[in-house]
């Protein structure tokens, strides 16, 4: 009898790749043949202007496991890949890049991982990298930078070849360029079985990079927002009301500090500068204003949190009622 659901998702955002779309899916169909998985590609045009869509739909006709999402204009691939985990079917969720730089062959094993190791999150590490140093070396220091931040010992947290269980996939939301980030959200959502497994990595075969400065620019942002998000977004006062108690405080005491050392001198016949003569004056007075605007910011985002429709909405991951069963 036929699986309702296919054993593998493939999910691969695409941009410009004509070139290598009809070699990936024959590679990716002798895989799964080989290892007897049922199977589903899942493509996404990230707004292509070239002939990649032409291209898919040629080979839906030779691959009916294909399924394809085409998009207006171009997203990014964080929309691509929350579009992707959507449309997914699979009890797991193989994400790749469409450029061949990614290897088919690790499939197998990423499955395991997930379905015998009991993973919920498999990321691939590109130890021997064909990439650019322009490229691998700024790579190198925002990973640090992930593994500090977050906790999670990851040697590649961008690494396009992941696998998934299903659950992950439907249970978190990505977006900006967050896709670098998936093994954070992942982790806050409550999956905190994350994998690694050492990945072959090929020299880019067709087409260019879509890799710039300015998305590592964005990455960092993006790293930042995730990161607040995470920790802070069902109770902001916790972040902004504590730096705003700390500023206040502490201008408050400057303040106290200044007028205090006035009147000692005073008292002793010594020379006193007047309190708005001292540029200390000015500083802790504006330490308390800031302080005060920022406990008000948190408590405004308390406020706007206690009213969205999804404060308290939490995973669920199994249940039991006896009375369902009578």
């Amino acid at each position: 009898m036929e699986k309702p659901f296919p054993d593998i998702s493939v999910v691969i955002p695409l941009l410009n790749e004509e070139e290598s779309l009809p070699e990936l899916t024959a590679w990716i169909d002798k895989v799964m043949k080989q290892n007897g998985f049922a199977y589903e590609i899942i493509f996404i045009d990230d707004g292509s202007n070239d002939g990649s869509w032409a291209t898919i739909e040629a080979l839906s006709q030779e691959y009916p496991d294909i399924r394809a999402i085409r998009f207006m204009h171009n997203y990014g691939k964080s929309a691509a890949l929350y579009t992707g985990f959507d449309a997914a079917r699979g009890d797991v969720v193989i994400t790749m890049d469409a450029d061949l730089q990614d290897s088919p062959d690790e499939i197998p094993e990423l499955y395991r991982m997930i379905t015998q190791d009991g993973y919920d999150l498999v990321s691939g590490w590109k130890k021997l990298r064909h990439d650019p140093a322009g490229k691998r070396i700024p790579s190198k220091f925002f990973n640090a930078t992930c593994r500090c931040t977050s906790g999670i010992k990851l040697h590649d947290f961008n690494c396009g070849l992941k696998a998934y269980r299903r659950k992950v996939v439907k249970s978190i939301e990505v977006f900006g360029e967050m896709h670098r980030y998936i093994p954070i959200l992942a982790k806050q959502a409550g999956f905190d079985k994350i994998g690694e497994k050492v990945v072959d990595h090929h020299a880019r075969k067709f087409g260019k990079s879509k890799y710039g400065w300015e998305r590592m620019i964005k990455g960092y942002l993006d790293l930042l927002t995730v990161m607040f998000i995470t920790r802070f977004a069902k109770s902001p006062m916790y972040f902004f009301g504590s730096l705003g108690t700390i500023s206040f405080l502490m201008g408050g005491a400057t303040t106290i500090w200044v007028i205090v050392e006035k009147l000692v001198k005073q008292s002793k016949g010594m020379y006193v500068r007047g309190i708005t003569d001292q540029p200390l004056f000015y500083i802790a007075i504006l330490a308390i204003i800031l302080g005060a605007m920022l406990f008000l910011a948190g408590f405004l985002g308390e406020l706007i949190s206690r009213n969205s429709s999804d404060r308290n909405k939490y995973l669920i991951d199994e249940t039991i009622d006896n009375k369902e069963k009578k």
